[in-house]
């Protein structure tokens, strides 16, 4: 096994950002499966992934908190320095609607920079924000959003930015191409069309949309049909996420866990699903950990008294 990507000598000579952008320059469309925690982050980079997302919603439903743009920046940050060391990949991460106006954009992108992230994306919703799959989202003017866009290009060193659009439930199509338009003039690098409902819609935004990079948002119990990664490429997309896949089946799991406990008084019945102690020791590098601190803590042998 690979040592953990921070602690080894493979340590990556570029910043997250550039090393986003590379993976983009490739043809196939970019996976990105979402993962919050630094374990999850862990078990993703072991099946192969060379990116990963993080989830406002994931990140609030950690913490027992809808998700209504609640969480701070600081919040964010500490689950982005998490991920990025344990994994060292590039991560987009969910910006919300910034935490304010422009001069808190600017804020964010460069904590985000300094914690670790590769991509951040911004929505042109108001707070209190909603799930981009929910009705009665309130959008913000696209003169405001674009000021947004424009002080997040400012204040990056690298970090790519995305800007995700809303407004295809409430304003049409029109309305929302015309608002991706603004918001790529702004300065974004990336358009995130949120909650398309039908292959038409998604084919119809790309077609309109020629020469730029799109995200796709495949989340489960939402209004999107279930399409592949090599869907979503077919149709023009450039990068694809599975935001709260891995929260939803962790927490399924947990729910019926404590279920069984209360039940049963014990965990005798569901150790046959659970991670064993070798599993999670070789999926975060234990013994690596445990060799390089015997490797560089050794023992001093007095070779004589004192000298008083």
């Amino acid at each position: 096994m690979t040592m953990p990507y921070v602690i080894g000598a493979d340590l990556p000579d570029m910043p997250a950002g550039q090393r986003f952008r590379a993976l983009l320059e490739r043809p196939e469309i970019l996976r990105m499966p979402g993962a919050h925690l630094g374990i999850a982050a862990l078990l993703a980079k072991k099946q192969g992934f060379e990116a990963l997302y993080m989830s406002g919603a994931a990140m609030s439903a950690t913490m027992g908190l809808p998700d209504l743009g609640m969480i701070t920046v600081e919040d964010v940050c500490w689950y982005v320095r998490q991920v990025t060391r344990a994994s060292g990949l590039p991560v987009l991460v969910d910006g919300d609607t910034g935490y304010g106006e422009a001069l808190n954009v600017m804020h964010m992108v460069r904590c985000f920079e300094d914690a670790g992230a590769g991509a951040v994306h911004l929505e042109d919703q108001l707070l209190p924000k909603k799930c981009g799959h929910l009705n009665d989202k309130k959008l913000a003017s696209a003169d405001d959003m674009s000021a947004k866009v424009a002080a997040a290009r400012k204040a990056r060193r690298h970090l790519y930015i995305i800007a995700r659009t809303d407004a295809v439930a409430s304003e049409g199509m029109d309305a929302a191409v015309d608002r991706a338009k603004r918001y790529l003039e702004a300065g974004a690098d990336a358009i995130f069309p949120e909650a398309l409902t039908t292959r038409e819609m998604f084919e119809e935004f790309a077609r309109r949309m020629p020469g730029v990079k799109l995200l796709a948002n495949m989340t489960e119990f939402g209004r999107t049909p279930f399409f592949t990664a090599a869907e979503f490429q077919a149709m023009g997309y450039a990068m694809v996420i599975w935001p709260v896949s891995h929260l939803r089946i962790a927490a399924k799991a947990m729910g019926e866990l404590y279920a069984e406990i209360r039940a049963e008084g014990g965990t005798h019945k569901s150790v046959g699903k659970m991670q064993t102690r070798a599993e999670l020791y070789e999926t975060i590098g234990y013994h690596e950990y445990e060799a390089l601190d015997a490797s560089l803590v050794k023992t001093v042998v007095p070779m004589g008294m004192p000298q008083v």
